[in-house]
């Protein structure tokens, strides 16, 4: 429980209208976009201003109490969940956009700043932000970091670490922290930004960001390829990149999953293929652009695939709308979706797929797989209802078996999904026992009273 004295002094710091204290508001709170079990925090906090953000830490960790940064909620791992109540601290009022340097081409954040948003207001200002997690119309950029989100793009652009070139961020006593810079090159002291990066909250609150912009590329060539075997369609993922060919996306979808697409948004897609490819291919010279779409074209032909070409931005726009779409139709098909994102080298996608396939015929459950194919960043996703506890048990294990043979094929357990509460229980096998004490004992060093995000992945010892 939180004093009555506490509630009072975060009233007067913030404003008493962004201290939540009601049941009814905090069970907003108690959930994320994972399948777990909702916890209602004891009081919510939705600053408006950064400046306070060091304030509130500081009094929280005074009293010792549990607390949870929170963006948007959209993460997929149970990484804000208050698990052991106490405090959430919701950033999504601090969503200032605060410099874009076309010159320089950078730009700092907020990190209430919804990434949709800041990726438009940069293309309009004539540059580029790649990272587009499939929430990017919810997600907000602190999150990403503290997520190190990925996206459709990740296999040429890289994902969000590789856009963060500084920030600062309050230590659990308040105090500012800055590292990283405006400069392309900074090496002075330790790189505490790499280390923020994916820390999913764990180790200290974010205030702003530096993110790195690009240039657009001009030209772009996308297209579906369509394949009566799965088995075809991975191994023309590892055929593309094999010959050094990185497309700016490279996305699967199996047939379970074209059907449901095509149920919900009807834009044509062929339902009766085994799996479809779409890919896209950019840069800032169209012949080398044509030149890699023939290369992509002849790669998926020799292994059997049917390529169809986006003639327009109409078309082009559509292949989209039916990768990003895939978890919402999904959903519609049971209660309950698991979306899971291991993560395997492009070599062994074929394995990965293969074991998918097995791994829900054993044990009985729906699973449609989608993701980033191109760099092995697999979404197979469970579809059940939580409700049925006898298929929740055959869920479990097709989720353990799909887990423990990707580390076996020296895969991650996340691409871009993070650990949180959902996947906890596998980062041993992934890292090793010394790797999780090592990390435990930065959190100490980090958070030495254990109120940032605690007992999930990481945990004071």
């Amino acid at each position: 429980m939180i004093k009555n004295s506490l509630v009072r002094e975060l009233e007067g710091l913030i404003g008493q209208t962004n201290v939540l204290i009601d049941e009814v508001d905090l069970y907003s709170y108690a959930y994320d976009a994972a399948v777990e079990k909702p916890v209602s925090p004891d009081i919510v906090l939705t600053p408006e201003k950064t400046d306070d953000l060091g304030k509130i830490i500081s009094l929280l960790n005074e009293e010792k109490i549990p607390t949870i940064i929170r963006g948007a909620g959209t993460n997929l791992s149970g990484g804000t969940i208050p698990i052991k109540k106490g405090a959430v601290i919701v950033t999504t009022k601090l969503n200032r956009i605060l410099e874009i340097n076309c010159n320089d081409m950078y730009a700092v954040v907020e990190p209430g700043v919804v990434t949709a948003k800041f990726a438009s207001v940069v293309d309009k200002n004539g540059l580029f932000y790649p990272p587009d997690p499939a929430s990017q119309n919810v997600s907000t950029l602190g999150g990403n970091v503290s997520e190190n989100a990925g996206g459709l793009r990740g296999l040429k652009y890289g994902v969000t670490k590789d856009y963060v070139m500084g920030m600062e961020f309050y230590d659990t006593m308040g105090n500012l922290i800055k590292t990283g810079s405006k400069t392309v090159k900074c090496a002075t002291g330790l790189n505490l930004s790499a280390l923020m990066v994916g820390s999913e909250g764990t180790l200290g609150v974010i205030n702003k960001i530096i993110l790195k912009l690009i240039p657009k590329p001009t030209f772009s060539k996308a297209m579906m390829v369509t394949y009566n075997d799965m088995l075809n369609a991975s191994e023309s993922v590892s055929a593309i990149i094999s010959n050094k060919i990185l497309p700016a996306t490279l996305e699967f979808l199996d047939n379970f999953t074209i059907r449901a697409v095509e149920d919900y948004c009807k834009i044509g897609l062929p339902i009766d293929a085994a799996t479809i490819l779409l890919i896209e291919v950019d840069g800032n010279y169209e012949e080398a652009v044509e030149d890699e779409a023939r290369k992509v074209m002849a790669i998926c032909e020799k292994l059997n695939g049917s390529v169809k070409i986006a003639n327009n931005i109409e078309e082009k726009n559509k292949l989209w709308e039916a990768r990003r779409v895939a978890l919402a139709a999904l959903s519609r098909v049971k209660p309950t979706v698991i979306l899971e994102d291991a993560t395997v080298k492009r070599s062994v996608i074929p394995e990965m797929v293969k074991l998918v396939i097995d791994v829900s015929k054993k044990y009985n459950v729906l699973i449609g797989t989608f993701g980033h194919a191109g760099d092995g960043n697999l979404h197979p996703t469970i579809l059940t209802d939580r409700r049925d506890s006898e298929e929740m048990k055959r869920v479990s294990k097709a989720i353990d078996e799909i887990f423990l043979k990707t580390i076996e094929l020296d895969g991650t357990l996340s691409g871009e999904h993070g650990i949180g509460i959902a996947k906890s229980k596998y980062f041993k096998a992934e890292v090793g026992l010394s790797t999780v004490d090592f990390s435990n004992r930065l959190k100490q060093t980090f958070d030495p009273n254990n109120i940032l995000n605690a007992d999930k992945f990481l945990k004071v010892i």
